[in-house]
């Protein structure tokens, strides 16, 4: 099993800035990939990025030069720097956690992120 804990949503202006942290606990296997998810209010929830256990990144060509994933495997924690922030950026922020080889994703209860003036 696997916990995963989200911060540092919040309310910010267009053309701001947060960065959101997902702590991990529980059973973390070295090869894994995690990754950030959204979901705004009637749309469905989408990809925002992914980071392997290697470093590897992938983005939504949405956020692409404005959110930046990063992780510290030291500490089991996920990041995302969100720079630039639009008010289509307005969603619940998930994280996720996979272990390489399985099928199963663990997910984060979510942290409000709110794009508005």
């Amino acid at each position: 099993q696997v916990q995963l804990v989200e911060s540092g949503g919040g309310l910010v202006q267009p053309g701001g800035s947060l960065r959101l942290s997902c702590a991990a606990s529980g059973t973390i296997f070295r090869l894994n990939t995690m990754g950030w998810y959204r979901q705004a209010p009637g749309k469905q929830r989408e990809l925002v990025a992914s980071i392997s256990s290697g470093g590897s990144t992938n983005y939504a060509d949405s956020v692409k030069g404005r959110f930046t994933i990063s992780r510290d495997n030291a500490k089991n924690t996920l990041y995302l720097q969100m720079n630039i922030l639009k008010p289509e950026d307005t969603a619940v922020y998930f994280c996720t956690y996979r272990a390489w080889g399985t099928s199963t994703d663990y997910w984060g209860q979510g942290t409000q992120v709110t794009v508005s003036s």
